[in-house]
């Protein structure tokens, strides 16, 4: 552990007023924090290579880390119980963001990494999307951070319209919550437009929404595995020799999925689930201030406008597949 320590300090000292700027900002949330303040210290670094050990375990292993503990949120029985109602909307809306992903990537030539890590990001569940993709495809640090922004930028754009947006429509209580958990990306997002429409309207919204969002993250467990068979069907025909799916398979997602059941079956009180959810946020901003730490702020800028635009077009198409499926099932 001694060649990683400098750089865990690091990350760690970024992470720190991330952490609290998020909890003062959860619009913004701490992720994006951390990002940020890494790619503004980045210049400022002397000595690079004593600190790029720490940096890489925490961009990618911390990473994996937050994704198993997030796992320990997430109650199966009640999760599927409450959440049912919502899954022909989730799948729809899940659908609909990896066609318009995959199509633009084709349209416009975004990157394919890119292009899944947005496409991903915008259909289950933000940056623990992101967190639990980057690892099974080997994102680098750039791409990572690139689809974070894009996210964090329509998550705020949705939180301050959305409320507005649904009383425009006349949706119900119940159908704005299931908008807000099916079309907002990000848990923070989510929680603020619900927690801004329950103001406005004295309704209790937001535990029908967080459920619908905790719903929608179940749907990394199949994508991160199919996006791992494909790469290694990838991989064995780009090269004709046998290429052994051990060497990428996602295990820390099966962690992922252990923690639920440990979660479901022994009924873990909020006293044990509690804190590791919060070290789970924590290590994924630990993780996204390694990222930023190795982000070129120029680069970024300047390859920045085509996955923007596929990510308004991700957030354009789920919110109308959310409203339309909504319609269609009588809920509105």
């Amino acid at each position: 552990m001694k060649k990683y320590t400098a750089g865990l300090l690091i990350c760690l000292a970024i992470s720190i007023p991330a952490w609290f700027l998020g909890r003062l900002f959860p619009v913004v949330g701490g992720p994006v924090c951390a990002i940020l303040i890494g790619m503004a210290i980045a210049p400022f670094i002397k000595g690079k290579e004593r600190f790029r050990p720490g940096i890489a375990f925490t961009s990618k292993k911390i990473l994996q880390y937050a994704v198993v503990l997030l796992g320990f949120g997430m109650n199966l029985s009640v999760v599927l119980e409450k959440g049912r109602q919502s899954l022909p909307i989730i799948l729809a809306t899940i659908t609909t963001s990896i066609l318009i992903a995959v199509l633009l990537f084709r349209l416009l030539k975004i990157p394919t990494k890119s292009a899944i890590l947005i496409g991903v990001g915008s259909s289950i569940c933000g940056g623990s999307a992101i967190a639990a993709t980057a690892p099974v495809i080997e994102a680098d640090d750039e791409e990572i951070a690139q689809s974070i922004s894009v996210i964090f930028l329509f998550n705020i754009a949705a939180a301050l319209i959305f409320p507005a947006l649904g009383a425009a429509l006349g949706l119900s209580n119940e159908g704005f919550g299931l908008f807000a958990g099916t079309a907002i990306n990000d848990t923070s997002s989510v929680t603020a437009a619900a927690a801004a429409w329950d103001g406005i309207y004295g309704s209790n919204t937001l535990e029908a929404a967080a459920i619908v969002k905790l719903t929608r993250t179940l749907a990394i467990i199949p994508i991160t595995l199919f996006l791992a068979f494909y790469r290694t069907k990838k991989e064995q025909s780009g090269s004709g020799n046998t290429f052994q799916i051990a060497k990428i398979f996602p295990f820390f997602v099966l962690f992922f999925l252990l923690a639920s059941v440990l979660t479901t079956v022994f009924h873990l009180p909020a006293t044990v689930t509690g804190p590791l959810k919060d070290l789970s946020k924590f290590f994924i901003i630990m993780a996204m201030a390694a990222i930023g730490t190795n982000t070129n702020l120029v680069t970024l800028v300047k390859t920045g406008m085509k996955p923007i635009l596929l990510g308004l077009c991700c957030w354009i198409g789920i919110s109308l597949v959310s409203l339309s499926m909504q319609s269609f099932l009588g809920i509105w």
